[in-house]
C-alpha cells in the first residue's frame, strides 16, 4: 500500500466539483468521480465538454470554483501543482529544446534535490522503459515525433509519481504511430500499476487503452463505464451516438412491458426494443442499434425485428462490407456484413429484409 493511498478510499476523488471562468457559465457541473489506485481512466468528450478543465484542476493549474479534489484521501485544492507529485504529459511534448534527452529527464529529479548518481540511475531506467535507452545524449530536435512523445512519457515517469495525467498526448502523431503509442502507454501502465487519468476526444483511443471511460458532454459525465459497457450498453442517446458507429430511429412508444417496449417508428413500422431510458406510452424515444448487430435476409425471423431496407451503396473493406441503406426513415442506415464465404452478394438498388434481435436495440431518451 502506497503511503499516499488510504485503505478503503479512492486514490483520486472529485467531490461536487464545479468550474466557471466567468462566474456565470459552468463548464464543469457538480462532478463526483472516484478513481481507485492503479486504474487507467479516460475523460472522453467533444471540444468544450469540460474534460480538459477537470484535468487542469486535478493538476493544480486551474482552481475549482466549488467542491473539493482529493488525492490519496487528502484535500489538494490549496496544494500548489509542484507539490502534488503528479506526472504530466502534454500534446506538444513540452521538452526543453536546449537540453539533451537525458537532461530533460534529469530536470524534475534535480529540482527534487536528488544526487547525480540517483538521477542517472532513474533517467536510464525511465528511458529503457520507453525503449530509448541509447538516446540520452540526443537533442529533442534530432528525434522523430514519436520519439519525442516517448521522452515526454519517460519524463513523467522518471520521478516515480503515483499519478500521471495525459492531455491529448498522441494528437500530433500520424495514425499508425498513434496506434502504436496507444499500446505502448497501455503496456507501461500495466507493468507499473501507476494511476493514469487521460484526456482525449478520440473514442477509439479511449476504447483501446482504458479500464473505465468517463464520457463528458456539456460539463456533465454522461456515463462512467468500462469500454465494453459503453459500447454495448449506452445509458443515453448522446453516449450511443458518440461511442462507435450507431444507427438511430425516432418513434413513439406504444407499450412497455417486462423491460421491453414497442415503438412505432416515424417511418410507419412497429419494432420492439429494450426499454432502457424511456417514458410511458405515447412518449417519444430514439432507438440505438449497432451496424454489426443487423442481418440482411435472415434465414430465421424468430425473435427478431424485421423491416425492409433498400441497398444504396456497398463498400468492400476487406473483413466486412459496409452497406449504406435506406431503412426505418433514414437514408444513412449502416449494416456491416461480415466477409464470409457464404455471404449473399449485395446489389445496389435492391430491397431486402433486415433483421436484429430485440435485446440489441436500445430505446433511449429522444434526441431533440
Amino acid at each position: 500500500m502506497s503511503d499516499k493511498a488510504i485503505e478503503g478510499q479512492p486514490f483520486v476523488r472529485f467531490d461536487k466539483v464545479q468550474k466557471s471562468y466567468d462566474g456565470e457559465i459552468l463548464v464543469v457541473k457538480n462532478l463526483n468521480l472516484d478513481i481507485p489506485q492503479g486504474e487507467f481512466v479516460t475523460m472522453l468528450g467533444p471540444s468544450g465538454s469540460g474534460k480538459t478543465t477537470c484535468l487542469m484542476m486535478l493538476a493544480g493549474f486551474e482552481p475549482a470554483t466549488h467542491g473539493e479534489i482529493f488525492l490519496g484521501g487528502q484535500p489538494i485544492n490549496n496544494v500548489p501543482p509542484h507539490k502534488r507529485g503528479i506526472g504530466m504529459v502534454f500534446q506538444n511534448y513540452a521538452l526543453f529544446p536546449h537540453m539533451s534527452v537525458g537532461e530533460n529527464l534529469a530536470f524534475p529529479l534535480e529540482v527534487r534535490g536528488m544526487s547525480k548518481d540517483e538521477c542517472a540511475t532513474k533517467v536510464q531506467r525511465a528511458l529503457d522503459m520507453v525503449e530509448l535507452g541509447a538516446f540520452s545524449n540526443r537533442m529533442p530536435a534530432q528525434l522523430s515525433g514519436g520519439q519525442q512523445q516517448r521522452v515526454a512519457v519517460a519524463r513523467a515517469l522518471v520521478f516515480e509519481p503515483e499519478l500521471i495525467l495525459m492531455d491529448e498526448p498522441l494528437g500530433a502523431l500520424d495514425k499508425q504511430l498513434r496506434e502504436q503509442m496507444q499500446y505502448e502507454i497501455k503496456h507501461i501502465h500495466e507493468n507499473l500499476g501507476v494511476t493514469v487519468v487521460y484526456v482525449t476526444h478520440d473514442q477509439s483511443e479511449a476504447l483501446t487503452m482504458s479500464d473505465r471511460i468517463a464520457v463528458f458532454n456539456d460539463g456533465v459525465v454522461q456515463q462512467l463505464s468500462s469500454p465494453s459497457d459503453l459500447y454495448e450498453r449506452p445509458d443515453n442517446s448522446f453516449v450511443a451516438q458518440f461511442i462507435g458507429e450507431n444507427n438511430r430511429f425516432d418513434g413513439k412508444v406504444t407499450s412497455v412491458s417486462r423491460g421491453n417496449c414497442k415503438v412505432k417508428l416515424d417511418s410507419g413500422e412497429t419494432v420492439e426494443a429494450a426499454a432502457i431510458n424511456v417514458g410511458g406510452k405515447g412518449e417519444r424515444t430514439t432507438l440505438s442499434l449497432r451496424p454489426e448487430r443487423i442481418e440482411i435476409n435472415p434465414k430465421s425471423k424468430a425473435g427478431r425485428n424485421v423491416i425492409k431496407g433498400k441497398i444504396e451503396e456497398a463498400i468492400y473493406l476487406g473483413d466486412h462490407i459496409r452497406t449504406r441503406m435506406t431503412a426505418g426513415g433514414s437514408s444513412d442506415f449502416i449494416v456491416k456484413v461480415p466477409n464470409t464465404a457464404g455471404h449473399t452478394p449485395l446489389e445496389e438498388g435492391k430491397t431486402v429484409n433486415i433483421a436484429w434481435l430485440t435485446e440489441d436495440c436500445r430505446a433511449l431518451d429522444p434526441i431533440v
